[in-house]
């Protein structure tokens, strides 16, 4: 498989993803606030025609709710009401009302007055009855209109229309200005998709870079000690009249590697399933310093063969809530590490304190140390500071992964340090 094929695939999604999303909910805004706009400006239109229609609809009748009426509610010809009088309300000014025969012709035309020949050419709109519409009169002039059935002369009907060319205007103009704004947004938006893509494909790179260097290590650790057993257990079948004893170093030799391939395989299995998160801790109140003690004290008497010190100052005092058996594998990862890399009258030591509310566990030795470029992988897989070394003593450059994965399970943290005036110490800090 191409990786940067894949990759640069897996990044145009990410990026078409992310473009989509700014889209829609730009639109969305977009498409409210035009709406909110919209429905502001012809909120006063909309109300003096609803005014004017109610007005007509109630036979021109006053303040007095119809209790009063004129003498004559509609006053002129036309049935439109009169003017104010008598503390009567009076009409917007702004509304024109035109009055259609059954035949569809314009009654009042000549009431109109200046408005007379704009429309003449008018034709009515069924539509409009009971609905407050927008029509354009000569293709030019815009108008918020609304159609009622005549109040006295059945089967004629009064249009009202109200001019909205200046709302017209500044709705046009807001169209356009999201329509440019639109374009800003969608160009910065691919820049934006971009960028986000790139960042949001570092991590998947970085987890692809890592799976193939530990598929590659694993691979490469496995195929060692196979490889020994495979070449012992070909040799030995080749001479099948020796006897055991002749054989002796062969076989050891292949149950060696096998060990050290079951170990190997141990550890592979537990950091899959820490990064599957499969592996449940089982949390138990422990005294701290006295569980320490007990898992130092079989190295203690090891240390003490191999001519080596090993010093205990455990000042916690404190019962942790911690899985017993994964804090066990820590201490027994970062204790048998000092083992292997400190020679004769090297010391090892433990301690224990608690500081700013939180729990320390150091582990220190007097050996061989780490380069400094080292100590900002010692926790990587597979990695190994000198590899032939590791390879006698055993190790497979997994445990430092798995204790690292230990702490965090705890909600803790781990780093490795310089001591003075050699060897390193492993600062562990837990919650309390």
């Amino acid at each position: 498989m191409n990786k940067n094929k894949v990759i640069r695939s897996q990044q145009l999604r990410f990026m078409v993803y992310t473009l989509i999303a700014f889209t829609i909910l730009f639109g969305i805004f977009g498409t409210i606030i035009f709406g909110q706009i919209k429905t502001t400006l012809y909120a006063k239109t909309d109300t003096d025609l609803n005014s004017y229609k109610m007005m007509i609809e109630s036979g021109g009748r006053g303040t007095n709710n119809g209790t009063s009426p004129d003498k004559d509610p509609i006053a002129d010809k036309n049935g439109f009401p009169p003017p104010i009088k008598n503390g009567r309300p009076e009409f917007n000014p702004r509304v024109t009302p035109i009055q259609w025969s059954k035949e569809g012709k314009i009654m009042n035309i000549h009431q109109i007055g200046f408005n007379e020949s704009l429309f003449s050419d008018l034709k009515f709109d069924p539509s409009t009855i009971g609905v407050i519409t927008n029509i354009k009169v000569h293709n030019i002039f815009h108008y918020r209109t609304i159609s009622i059935p005549h109040p006295t002369q059945t089967g004629t009907y009064v249009q009202l229309m109200v001019n909205v060319d200046s709302e017209q205007n500044l709705i046009d103009n807001f169209k356009r200005i999201i329509i440019i704004c639109s374009i800003i947004f969608i160009l910065l938006s691919i820049t934006a998709s971009f960028i986000l893509s790139r960042k949001m494909m570092k991590p998947i790179i970085r987890s692809w870079d890592k799976q193939v260097e530990f598929v590659e290590n694993a691979s490469h650790e496995l195929r060692t000690p196979l490889t020994i057993i495979q070449n012992k257990l070909e040799l030995l079948q080749t001479t099948p009249e020796k006897r055991i004893i002749d054989t002796f170093e062969n076989i050891a030799l292949s149950l060696s590697e096998t060990r050290r391939l079951s170990r190997l395989t141990t550890d592979l299995l537990t950091l899959a399933r820490a990064d599957s998160t499969e592996t449940q801790l089982e949390k138990q109140t422990i005294d701290l310093d006295e569980f320490i003690h007990k898992v130092c004290s079989p190295y203690a008497e090891i240390a003490e063969l191999s001519e080596k010190h090993m010093w205990l100052k455990l000042h916690s005092k404190i019962r942790l809530e911690a899985d017993p058996a994964r804090l066990h594998q820590l201490l027994v990862i970062l204790l048998d590490n000092a083992l292997k890399y400190t020679g004769e009258h090297d010391s090892i030591g433990i301690s224990t304190f608690v500081k700013e509310n939180k729990v320390f566990i150091e582990v220190s030795d007097t050996g061989i140390g780490i380069s400094e470029a080292g100590l900002s992988r010692i926790f990587d897989r597979f990695y190994r500071e000198d590899q032939a070394r590791s390879r006698e003593s055993g190790g497979s450059g997994l445990g430092l992964s798995i204790a690292q994965w230990i702490v965090d399970s705890h909600h803790g943290t781990i780093q490795a340090l310089h001591n003075q005036p050699k060897g390193i110490i492993f600062r562990i800090r837990l919650p309390k």
